[in-house]
């Protein structure tokens, strides 16, 4: 309980030198993120609410892709959002079609992709392009999210590795549906962020992909441009990417950034 209190008065001495957040900020936070950074937020965000006294309400959305759950369609309709925490390679379309405030955004953290068996079952080796290929021919299903990890694995990785039709893709919205379907059985195994694998109920980490194929993806976080919260949207956004923040973002299998890209 003393190493709570001790991390809270950190929190709350952090955020106060960030200056005061204005009489409007009674309003709650609000926030869309995509899975990648989800497990590692669950438990900041917590933090954050109680140091601040700012209320945060999140909803989810995947970084790419189509179909009208993917923040760049949530905003487009007139989702409500003052923060949104992504991939980069999503946020970066954000930026291009000017649904974020200049130079907010943050680089929050990193993680590369990984393989995810259900639990308990035996893990196969991936660690060699030759051995991932081997995997994806003989796998009886791979579930990957149809957001930037499986676009990326989709149309560079698996043409690259002479692969293309010829893996049982079953591309899902986000995620933790990916890692659902491993789960139930229903997919031998999933590639996707290792921070969406260590946190999903029902599956484990097999292991990392090879260097050659691997896509160490960022993600970010930026203020909206239709933010009606931007000083408490700043002041979340400082917070993620704190020192404080780094233990708990390290835990959930991501690596630490903090900084403007």
């Amino acid at each position: 309980m003393t190493n709570l209190r001790n991390a809270l008065f950190v929190f709350a001495t952090s955020i106060a030198a960030l200056g005061p957040i204005g009489a409007a900020a009674q309003q709650p936070v609000q926030v869309i993120i995509s899975g990648g950074f989800s497990g590692p937020y669950e438990r900041l965000v917590r933090a954050f609410e109680q140091a601040s006294g700012v209320k945060v309400v999140t909803g989810s959305g995947a970084s790419q892709g189509s179909g009208p759950q993917t923040i760049a369609a949530q905003l487009q309709r007139g989702v409500p959002a003052d923060v949104v925490i992504l991939s980069r390679e999503g946020l970066q379309n954000l930026i291009a079609a000017g649904r974020i405030a200049r130079g907010s955004d943050v680089d929050l953290a990193r993680t590369p992709l990984g393989v995810a068996v259900r639990a308990g079952a035996a893990k196969p080796a991936v660690a060699t392009v030759d051995e991932f290929k081997a995997l994806m021919l003989r796998a009886h299903g791979v579930a990957v999210p149809s957001s930037t990890s499986g676009i990326f694995l989709a149309k560079d990785v698996f043409p690259r590795l002479g692969l293309a039709d010829k893996v049982p893709l079953q591309a899902t919205p986000r995620g933790a549906e990916a890692a659902a379907l491993v789960a139930e059985g229903k997919a031998e195994i999933a590639v996707m962020p290792v921070s969406e694998i260590v946190h999903a109920p029902g599956v484990e980490l097999a292991g990392v992909i090879a260097p050659e194929i691997q896509l160490n993806q960022v993600f970010a976080a930026a203020q909206t441009s239709t933010s009606t919260q931007p000083e408490a949207a700043r002041k979340l956004i400082a917070f993620l990417a704190s020192p404080e923040a780094a233990a708990d973002i390290a835990n959930g299998g991501m690596e630490p950034l903090g900084r403007r890209p």
